[in-house]
């Protein structure tokens, strides 16, 4: 775990601590190739961007090209959010829907994006929080994760 004030994983971490809700987080990422990043601005308002998640056995990373907003808010302050795409249940059968994703945690760079310009960037996540939602019979289950405290379910 890293980071001085908030407790930190890498993906590996997580994946080892909780490896089924890791399945269904690594599931609700691939189901599309263009995700959400949230940033925080300069004036600390919220931006949001898309981007595309690299999901690994270590470690989940980012990228972005040389001079990008979310790149230059991500050097400022690493704080992040990344919401997995969403796929609509087929109409009538809400209860098939297989959730969503959302991670939180803060930005690492650690280096230029292969096969792009050498003033591209990486970043790694160190997670800070994992959720995934999704519908059981007839039930909203939410399912959290956060370093050193496991994971955590509640339903609606």
């Amino acid at each position: 775990m890293t980071s001085a004030t908030t407790a930190t994983a890498t993906w590996a971490e997580f994946s080892r601590e909780a490896p089924e809700l890791a399945e269904r987080v690594r599931a609700a990422f691939a189901v599309r190739k263009h995700c959400t990043l949230a940033t925080l601005r300069r004036d600390g308002s919220p931006r949001i961007s898309g981007t595309e998640v690299q999901l690994g056995p270590e470690h989940l990373e980012i990228g972005s090209m040389p001079g990008a907003l979310k790149a230059l808010d991500l050097l400022r302050d690493p704080r992040c959010a990344l919401h997995s795409p969403t796929v609509d249940p087929p109409p009538g059968r809400e209860n098939e829907w297989r959730g969503e994703a959302k991670l939180a945690g803060r930005a690492v760079e650690v280096g230029s994006v292969p096969g792009h310009s050498p003033s591209s960037h990486t970043f790694r996540i160190a997670l800070t929080e994992v959720v995934h939602t999704r519908v059981a019979g007839e039930q909203l289950v939410i399912s959290s994760w956060h370093p050193g405290r496991g994971v955590q379910e509640r339903r609606r």
